[in-house]
């Protein structure tokens, strides 16, 4: 049986369905695969194969993205909390007892509030584009801070700019060079997802609920100063949202940290996948001495 193939599964936590893709063989070390806005684990359908090689590999869609249920949020609170949390139950769901953590935009404060609670539980980090530092915050999320300050309904229907196909489209070719290399089947399978009914009240819930991440950023960054998990940083150096200087940040706190800064944007996978797969499949072979 050839386990570098992905596998399509679901699995259902408390009344709430949780898809994901898996590869690679249980019985190599794992490596948990956390996708971001708007996006979900279809963003990694090229870096699995990749890591499987190696490692049993998990992408699960998080709750209200892609496959995974997608609940009326006046029946669900929508928060980085409450995602974090079905995240750990799916990692209990599953028995993996001991993974890395590849991390991307909202993966980042789900995965490190997965560290914070289950500490031995975590081998090594991968952050692509995933901040956990104020530093690291652009002027593009000024909309959204406005949000968090005066809970309007204008302010909250000002946002909705940021869920269009062409605000979509701009994530993923933003800071890109050659645009010719970013697939459309990203973007427009992130669009498709964003124009189901209920998506746009689930996206505002949580851009409003992401000061509490911000909150959070000091309880990041003491863990990462008292556990010094093994540390990755894989940044799009152009990405219009995370700056490359919340990349640097990590070394403040974790002095072993590595930072790889690519010239692209958000995305960069899309443009970087051969390069940012190797240096991932390099780190994750000194974490687990594979020779």
């Amino acid at each position: 049986m050839n386990t570098n193939k992905v596998s399509y599964k679901t699995v259902s936590i408390d009344t709430k369905t949780i898809f994901y893709r898996e590869a690679g063989k249980e019985t190599s070390p794992t490596i948990l695969l956390l996708h971001g806005f708007p996006s979900s684990s279809h963003m990694f359908r090229n870096l699995i194969p990749i890591l499987a090689k190696d490692y049993h590999v998990v992408a699960p869609d998080l709750l209200g993205f892609g496959l995974s249920s997608h609940c009326d949020h006046k029946e669900f609170s929508y928060t980085f909390d409450n995602l974090a949390y079905y995240i750990n139950l799916f990692t209990l769901e599953l028995k993996l007892d001991k993974f890395a953590i590849y991390v991307f935009d909202y993966g980042a404060p789900v995965g490190f509030r997965l560290a914070l609670s289950n500490p031995e539980k975590i081998t090594g980090i991968i952050s692509q584009n995933g901040n956990a530092y104020e530093e690291g915050l652009s002027e593009g999320w000024n909309p959204i801070r406005k949000y968090w300050t005066e809970k309007t309904s204008q302010n909250r229907d000002a946002l909705k700019s940021f869920l269009t196909e062409e605000t979509t489209k701009w994530q993923y070719l933003y800071g890109v060079n050659d645009t010719s290399l970013v697939s459309p089947d990203g973007y427009n399978s992130d669009q498709y997802f964003l124009n189901r009914k209920g998506s746009t009240d689930i996206q505002l819930d949580l851009f409003g609920d992401y000061s509490n991440n911000v909150a959070l950023y000091p309880k990041f960054q003491e863990y990462f100063r008292t556990y010094q998990p093994p540390f990755l940083a894989t940044w799009g150096k152009n990405d219009p949202f995370f700056l490359a200087v919340g990349a640097e940040c990590f070394k403040r706190d974790n002095p072993n940290a590595i930072v790889k800064l690519y010239d692209t944007g958000h995305f960069a996978l899309e443009t970087h996948l051969e390069e940012i797969g190797a240096e991932i499949r390099s780190f994750l072979a000194k974490v687990y001495k594979i020779l």
